[in-house]
């Protein structure tokens, strides 16, 4: 315990469970512990539902519980600038921009990391589900013990000199564990819910939320063939595959009368002609890609991988990585052809390639089919 003593470790606390033990594990460990708690966010921006009074107040109270200080600082403008701003711009491009990627890239390993600097820290933590590892002399992402956690896709983009920097303490431990020790150390946040999707947008629905950003312009709604079938409200507010929320009922007259009930899902976006193209089968060819270009890439090793390759890959969080080959590779783009068809690929996206359980890096998926 004695060799941790001086080493300063800045916590990123978000007021959740997981870097409330982050924070409890290091201070066990010996490490000298900070909390550092991020306001990213500003409460009262149009049609925000981000309770971060709420968030910081729980960090405060664990951080007394296990004794150590934690401060708040703002990074609104930075987030605004670099994450907030950026995921409008690509969403105007007809893109789906991912900002939790963006986040962990620009804020959080980065102005976070130059700001836990300044307090004299020698690592900053945070607490994902993700593992460093030290591969071919650079630090890398591994895959950590809770697969179903595994949050590797969001933290893709970081450098291996970030990763130098930063400690992932649940690597090893599962969230049910994680929760059991939250209890077994009367933690205040043991039994809160798990914040999902997107942070700033909350439990608001999607298109309510950012059609107070961005003008959304309606237009058509077409099927498979290219016939007009009804209207939609602005392509800002649907994604590929999207299921829900098409409002649009079975159609009469549609082929036969047994596909009138069948549910609709967002097949294609076209920016330029502002049309929405909807099909009635979850598994249609417009859904299916097996081959998905990536672009702006960012490589761990600092060097692409090799044409033939076989890789793992992902192109949206929570999916199982899929196996595939590499077809074309350098630093700035790479195209892989998958072994099995995957569904509703989305440009904007990110395309996150694995060897084995080492994250290689990833960019935006820019074409498909």
């Amino acid at each position: 315990k004695k060799m941790n003593k001086n080493k300063r470790v800045v916590v990123g606390m978000s007021g959740g469970v997981d870097s409330s033990v982050t924070a409890l594990l290091l201070k066990q460990q010996g490490y000298d512990v900070v909390g550092l708690f991020m306001r990213n966010w500003e409460y009262g921006i149009k049609g925000s539902q981000c309770p971060n009074r709420i968030e910081f107040e729980d960090a405060k109270k664990v951080g007394a519980l296990i004794g150590i200080e934690v401060i708040g600082k703002d990074f609104v403008k930075e987030y605004r600038d670099r994450v907030f701003d950026v995921f409008l711009e690509g969403l105007k491009q007809g893109l789906t921009p991912n900002p939790d990627i963006l986040c962990n890239r620009e804020i959080k390993f980065n102005v976070f990391l130059n700001e836990a600097k300044k307090m004299g820290a020698d690592m900053i933590a945070t607490g994902h589900y993700a593992k460093i590892a030290k591969y071919k002399d650079h630090f890398v992402l591994d895959t950590p013990k809770d697969s179903s956690k595994d949050q590797t896709y969001f933290l893709h983009a970081l450098s291996s000199e970030q990763l130098s920097h930063a400690m992932f303490p649940l690597g090893d431990l599962t969230k049910k564990e994680v929760r059991e020790i939250a209890r077994e150390h009367n933690l205040p946040v043991s039994d809160k819910k798990d914040s999902t999707g997107i942070c700033f947008i909350g439990n608001q629905k999607f298109d309510e939320f950012i059609t107070q950003h961005l003008q959304a312009i309606p237009g058509d709604i077409l099927d498979e063939n290219g016939k007009v079938i009804g209207k939609h409200k602005g392509l800002v507010c649907y994604t590929l595959g999207q299921r829900k929320g098409i409002g649009l009922g079975g159609l009469k007259g549609n082929e036969s009368e047994n596909n009138t009930h069948k549910p609709w899902f967002v097949a294609a976006k076209d920016v330029i002609n502002n049309t929405l193209t909807i099909v009635q089968d979850t598994n249609h060819p417009l859904l299916m890609s097996k081959t998905v270009e990536a672009k702006q890439m960012h490589w761990v090793l600092e060097v692409a991988p090799k044409v033939g390759d076989k890789l793992m890959a992902q192109v949206r969080y929570r999916q199982q990585k899929q196996a595939c080959t590499v077809v074309e590779a350098n630093n700035e783009k790479v195209i892989v052809e998958f072994d099995n068809p995957q569904r509703a690929v989305t440009l904007g996206q990110s395309l996150v390639l694995y060897s084995g359980d080492y994250c290689l890096g990833g960019g935006f998926i820019s074409f498909y089919k």
